[in-house]
């Protein structure tokens, strides 16, 4: 274990996250509020302990999978302790535990708050609590490499620890290069919806909140009723935008570079706007008798699929007063989640279609025992190893997801409440159903139930690994 290399990136992290302060510091300024002293004196926290961490550059930049989980790990969990500091600085949020619980929801994208009245928070409080969502929406590391190589060749550990879905690549032979287009996209997409948002005259400082929500898939906003008051425009913006930040980034590089018929083979892609279809026709259908007329219904249920299937949780109406069917398409998306190589959660689209490949196989298999086809997506054969990968995933996640609903069932809370609860923490996705619904909060769980909602959201965020690795003892020794 390199752990000389690991404080030096965690130290830097630290940097960054100081840099990223002065945001919420110049919010602050600009509206005149008492409450960006809290991110002043975090800021210089952060810059005294990174620069302690970082005075000396490790001889040793060699790191493998192991340190690559690690250190995405410590950061995620260094990153969110002291980013819930100004909530608790500025006394914005009283307890300890409920501000890890908002930092930790910011940072993972998921959205869930313990907050229910945020029209009263200070402006500086409510930017940093969406520009968490940006900033974990592609992930802290990846911004690191981008603009600080740290050399060794092993690079690659650290994104595809950080990034998720069954495998990332690089778009081109320098893992720098990659993480400075990801961003770049990612920057570009970001400032093209602002412009939308302002073009239907929402004020600058709801535009960008609301746009680091859509971009991070993350869902906190800065009104209590989410997107219920805006402009049937402004809504119809936002969905589109939920859906294009759930679509793999690869598809961008492609068509970037003018790669076409490259970026139109992505079955992921097919898959995922197919059941956004879908979903949309059937709740429009299911829920028509709600609204006044078609286009209410097709709206509200196209943004409604759209931020759960992409894990936003934006909310234009409480879907929990919705009919049953409309309910149970939505949870079940909640499962299935964006594109793998997004800024969206859930167990990702790309592993639902390895898994449908692998059961018809097997079917076939049964039938001509002499077949041997292998899975192929977009036209290329996929490795055991990836198969492998995404079993193992899913035996993981099904223990995490069980035990998580059997913990904070000691609350005494009713089943569907605990379980869509789990189910918006792990899939990052922010409102459940019920006592956790999209009009409700997290705040009536106990603390136990927090900690375990809140490892629930950085497992989910992380694809589970990374977290779950940092209790093998093995993980620690040095060879």
């Amino acid at each position: 274990m390199n752990y000389k290399m690991i404080s030096y990136i965690l130290g830097m992290v630290l940097k960054i996250e100081a840099v990223f302060m002065t945001l919420p510091c110049l919010v602050a300024v600009i509206y005149r509020e008492k409450s960006g002293y809290a991110f002043l004196v975090v800021m210089l926290l952060c810059l005294l302990l990174g620069q302690i961490m970082t005075a000396k550059k490790p001889s040793n930049k060699i790191f493998y999978t192991r340190e690559g989980f690690v250190t995405v790990a410590l950061c995620w969990i260094m990153m969110s302790i002291l980013g819930a500091l100004p909530f608790l600085i500025s006394g914005e949020i009283k307890g300890v535990i409920d501000a890890l619980f908002e930092t930790v929801s910011g940072f993972t994208t998921t959205g869930a708050s313990i907050l229910s009245d945020v029209e009263s928070m200070s402006r500086c409080i409510l930017f940093w609590r969406s520009f968490t969502h940006w900033i974990g929406g592609m992930g802290v590391l990846v911004f690191v490499l981008a603009v600080l190589p740290f050399g060794g060749g092993n690079d690659i550990h650290l994104m595809r620890a950080e990034s998720p879905g069954p495998s990332v690549g690089k778009f081109v032979p320098k893992v720098r290069s990659t993480a400075m287009i990801l961003y770049g996209i990612y920057i570009v997409i970001t400032i093209v919806e602002v412009l939308f948002l302002l073009a239907g005259k929402m004020p600058l400082f709801e535009a960008l909140c609301s746009t680091f929500g859509t971009a991070g898939t993350g869902g906190f906003g800065v009104k209590n009723d989410s997107f219920s008051s805006y402009s049937p425009y402004l809504q119809y913006v936002v969905t589109v935008f939920m859906i294009l930040f759930g679509i793999n980034f690869n598809v961008y590089f492609l068509l970037l570079i003018r790669k076409f018929a490259q970026a139109f083979k992505f079955e992921e892609i097919k898959y995922y706007l197919g059941i956004i279809l879908v979903a949309v026709l059937i709740v429009t259908l299911d829920i028509h008798k709600l609204f006044p007329d078609w286009e209410s219904s097709f709206r509200h249920a196209s943004f409604q699929v759209a931020s759960i299937i992409t894990t936003t949780g934006f909310s234009t109406v409480d879907f929990d007063l919705w009919p049953q069917m409309s309910k149970t398409i939505l949870v079940m998306l909640m499962f299935v989640g964006a594109c793998a190589g997004s800024t969206g959660g859930g167990i990702k689209v790309s592993r639902f279609v390895i898994l449908l490949k692998t059961v018809k196989k097997e079917l076939n298999t049964l039938i001509h025992s002499r077949n041997i086809k292998k899975i192929q997506i977009n036209g290329r054969s996929v490795e055991h190893e990836v198969v492998r990968s995404v079993n193992v995933f899913l035996i993981a996640y099904v223990m995490v997801f069980s035990f998580s609903v059997l913990l904070i069932s000691v609350d005494e809370f009713n089943l569907t409440s605990n379980f869509t609860a789990v189910a918006a923490t792990l899939n990052n996705i922010g409102p459940g159903l019920e006592m956790v619904g999209p009009s409700q909060n997290f705040g009536m769980f106990s603390g136990f139930s927090k900690l375990v909602l809140i490892f629930d959201m950085l497992a989910g965020r992380l694809e589970l690994f990374p977290l779950l690795i940092l209790f093998k003892p093995a993980t620690w020794r040095k060879n």
